[in-house]
């Protein structure tokens, strides 16, 4: 796995001429991203625009139709995401997904185990620290899928940190969560960050990657149409007409 506590600012993980097909649609083309090392990269776009395609991408989820997939200088197009997540790419999504009918513990161990690849003793000292961070460890022996929205979004992230990734790729964390509970995972993500870890950050609420990003990029019709300093990706006129319309624009 490649060590997570430089920040160096060199690409770790990458896509170059990503495309991606399903038959006559076109998802994603042509597409470039890099994710450095101890930052945050946003990236924001309309409905339909490719960000969760990318993601899948990314984390091995799907293959690309074309392109290739970077991480620590080595190709992994078509490495598998269970392969990926060992080499230290961790994922969250959207709609959280535990094992429902496994407990907290037993969610966090899974990574640990299958992701980080330590045995049953270190794995559960790995889960421990990872539960405490995310106050979820009064709640470790509850069947994951009782939980509520916010523990649920908890505990996706400490699944996806249980497996010792050095990048974290998050798919919208703060849907549907208040305003309160997006600053406290947004103040976790920000530790994360401050302790090395690159972050790919798909959101819908932009002013939280405004915030938060050192770069953003803004995906429409499977295209990147910018990229830069945050600031500089949401004056940008091509992206206002993305989201509002050429009127707005």
């Amino acid at each position: 796995m490649e060590p997570s506590s430089s920040h160096d600012g060199s690409t770790l993980l990458s896509a170059v001429g990503v495309d991606k097909r399903f038959g006559a649609l076109v998802v994603l083309h042509g597409v470039n991203v890099e994710v450095r090392r101890g930052e945050i990269l946003g990236v924001v776009g309309p409905n339909g625009a490719g960000k969760s395609t990318l993601l899948d991408i990314l984390s091995g989820a799907q293959a690309p139709s074309e392109g290739s997939v970077i991480f620590g200088g080595r190709e992994v197009t078509r490495s598998s995401a269970s392969a990926r997540c060992r080499m230290g790419i961790g994922r969250s999504h959207q709609i959280p997904r535990p094992f429902g009918d496994m407990t907290v513990l037993e969610n966090t161990l899974v990574g640990a185990m299958a992701g980080a690849g330590l045995d049953r003793r270190n794995a559960g000292d790995r889960s421990i620290e990872v539960l405490a961070r995310f106050d979820l460890l009064d709640k470790a022996n509850r069947p994951a899928g009782s939980l509520g929205l916010l523990d649920r979004k908890r505990l996706e992230l400490a699944r996806a940190l249980a497996s010792d990734p050095s990048v974290l790729l998050l798919d919208e964390i703060a849907a549907g969560l208040t305003e309160a509970e997006t600053d406290e995972l947004v103040a976790t993500i920000a530790e994360l960050r401050a302790g090395g870890m690159a972050i790919l950050w798909i959101e819908h609420i932009v002013r939280l990657l405004t915030r938060m990003a050192g770069r953003m990029l803004c995906l429409a019709s499977g295209r990147v149409i910018a990229e830069g300093a945050p600031e500089a990706v949401v004056s940008d006129t091509a992206v206002i007409e993305a989201y509002l319309g050429s009127a707005a624009a």
